[in-house]
């Protein structure tokens, strides 16, 4: 009872100037567990942020950042003078230190609070910018995920996933490492029609969400500055409990006798020499838990980390979603004895302060009230009753990034398209088209593989549309698996695992021939074919790294050998000698892409079309780059 009557009285007293120089804490919920806190995040203030004038409220943000950083350095050197003053002459001048210090609090909150929404307006204003320089396809300033590439992936090498003008640009809205990772991890998966079907549910339902989706990003992209490794806070989490039952003791008595011998100096009852004693006295004190807080304070996570955190989990509290997989992502935050934003934002509360230990104000008010003894009781019962799900919100957290990202992207590019995951080995596809392509310059396809069709021999003229309509199937494939609709009217598909084989490079470091490295490949498509697996392949002019004659025969082999499995997929070639096959294969099909050529110009339509392509343009082309043909 005495120490609640204690900290309740200092609890007054400190809460009101505390935070001096960046360090506005709130002293209640520090003294009392479970109490709602007066000074809250961002997201839980009265600030409106207009996101549809984002810029111009900056403007208007700057301006009173500006007057409150001025007002807010006055008064700190006026309050410096009056506590020099007070001790050293006019006693009672130590009495005007309280209300101006509360003041100074008020400033300080005002000062963060509108650097908090500047950071979020301008956080907002790039994603606007972002998404008109996705629109246009001018992806060259953002990320491009070149260290995901992978050669040995089924399909990621080939497919324009990763790298400049890839597809990772064009989706990623993550805003740290391991969300960066996750999604990644999606976009490489096998093809899974459950999980896709699952994700499109979601991602449906989320890109209706468009403030929700912007604030997301945008609290991210506003705090998430330099990450750090959180491998030190979580050992901190799983280490025994540091605070000894005794240290109740200094816990109680540093308030009390700090209130009391401050209070005797203002009065005038004690000499300056009893302060100076006291304050010596704290030293060997405040030294039993110095250890203990700086190991605290190195393993505490970001504060950037655990404000995003907070303003998500607020989200997720907040928003109501029907979608079944939205609503499990969103049970972590709102099921239990406690709520995640509270338990984060006392988190920031107490690790700033640990953090902050060597501020000038901390070292005064520490060595007057031992306030670490406080502190290290905080973050210690912090540790007893929420370190246990903090790790599972972060790893949640991730998945809510990818599945915005996701929703971002459908939001921003309209996608409508229908896709149908059905059991049957057959691929449907109306107006499909290439995402990173200029939409209103790309030429749609359709494309028909039906159940008695295995392999599409596709012909046709250089630089006619061959590979880049292979890359248009394998890359909306990864797209439905993702869980996103495909940039096609219609895509209708069977459960296929996808393979390529279309970017094949030497490499002097491994001793590897680009011929090599596409036997190498093909093999990979074998050992799935006999391992029975229903695979959809892409095989782009397939062994051109040999003679015409092996290539032809190779080809052939190689055909044959896929038509007993269950393996189906679209081979390109120039050997227009292979269309023939079409006459002794039942389940093979020719399609080609055309060229015309009127004068000096070679035209290409870029629509596929049924049937071995008629004529080829190579000669003309070389000629038109200035070979000679005599």
């Amino acid at each position: 009872m005495l120490r609640e009557l204690v900290l309740n009285d200092v609890s007054n007293v400190l809460k009101a100037f505390f935070k001096c120089n960046n360090i506005a804490l709130n002293f209640q919920n520090y003294f009392h567990a479970g109490e709602s806190s007066q000074i809250g995040y961002l997201w839980r203030m009265n600030m409106e942020v207009n996101y549809r004038e984002a810029d111009k409220e900056i403007k208007a943000t700057q301006q009173k950042i500006a007057v409150l950083s001025i007002a807010r350095l006055l008064l700190f050197f006026i309050l410096g003078a009056v506590l020099i003053v007070g001790i050293s002459e006019i006693r009672w001048l130590l009495l005007l230190f309280f209300p101006l210090s509360a003041l100074f609090v008020y400033l300080v909150l005002a000062y963060e609070k509108e650097k908090d929404k500047q950071a979020i307006l301008k956080a907002i204003s790039r994603i606007q910018q972002e998404a008109e320089k996705r629109k246009s396809r001018k992806l060259v300033d953002f990320p491009d995920g070149e260290v995901f590439k992978d050669k040995k992936h089924p399909f990621a090498n080939d497919l324009d996933l990763f790298g400049q003008h890839s597809l990772f640009q064009l989706i990623n809205h993550t805003v740290n490492k391991s969300g960066e990772k996750l999604l990644v991890s999606w976009m490489k998966s096998d093809i899974d029609p459950k999980i896709a079907v699952e994700r499109h549910s979601a991602i449906k339902e989320l890109a209706q969400k468009e403030p929700f989706l912007l604030l997301f990003e945008a609290y991210g992209k506003a705090f998430l500055k330099e990450e750090k490794s959180k491998k030190n806070f979580y050992g901190w989490l799983s280490a025994p409990i540091s605070w000894k039952k005794w240290y109740l003791i200094p816990m109680v008595l540093g308030p009390l006798l700090g209130t009391l011998v401050l209070l005797g100096l203002i009065l005038g009852l004690l000499p300056v020499s009893v302060l100076s004693a006291w304050l010596l006295l704290g030293i060997p004190a405040l030294g039993m838990v110095f250890k203990t807080m700086l190991h605290a304070g190195k393993s505490m996570p970001d504060r950037g980390d655990l404000k995003t955190f907070g303003a998500w989990s607020k989200q997720m509290e907040e928003d109501k979603f029907v979608d079944k997989k939205l609503l499990s992502l969103q049970e972590p935050f709102t099921k239990g004895d406690f709520l995640a934003s509270k338990a984060l934002k006392s988190l920031e509360q107490q690790s700033f302060t640990v953090q902050n230990r060597a501020n000038l104000m901390y070292l005064i008010f520490n060595f007057l009230f031992w306030i670490d003894f406080v502190v290290l009781y905080r973050l210690e019962k912090w540790k007893r009753v929420y370190g246990t799900p903090m790790k599972t919100w972060e790893n949640v957290f991730d998945q809510w990034q990818v599945l915005v990202s996701l929703s971002a992207f459908t939001k921003d590019e309209k996608l409508q398209g229908k896709v149908t995951w059905i059991d049957k080995p057959v691929m449907h596809a109306l107006a499909i088209q290439h995402p990173l392509l200029q939409p209103e310059t790309c030429v749609a396809n359709d494309f028909d593989l039906n159940q008695e069709q295995q392999i599409v021999l596709l012909t046709g003229s250089n630089m006619s549309g061959k590979t880049t309509f292979m890359r248009t199937i394998g890359i909306n494939m990864v797209l439905v698996n993702l869980g996103l609709s495909p940039f096609a009217k219609e895509f209708e598909l069977g459960g296929f695992q996808l393979f390529t084989s279309m970017r094949n490079t030497d490499s002097l470091g491994e001793s590897v021939s680009s011929f090599y490295a596409e036997l190498d490949r093909i093999k990979g498509l074998l050992d799935r074919a006999e391992k029975g697996l229903p695979v959809f392949f892409l095989l782009d002019e397939i062994l051109k790294g040999t003679n015409t004659t092996d290539r032809i025969m190779g080809s052939e082999a190689l055909i044959r050998q896929l038509l007993p499995s269950q393996c189906k997929g679209i081979i390109s070639t120039h050997d227009i000698e292979l269309s023939e096959l079409e006459l002794k294969i039942p389940t093979l099909i020719n399609h080609s892409f055309h060229s015309e050529i009127r004068q000096n110009d070679v035209l290409f339509d870029y629509k596929i079309k049924k049937g071995p392509c008629p004529s080829f343009n190579a000669h003309k082309l070389m000629e038109l780059m200035g070979i000679k043909f005599t």
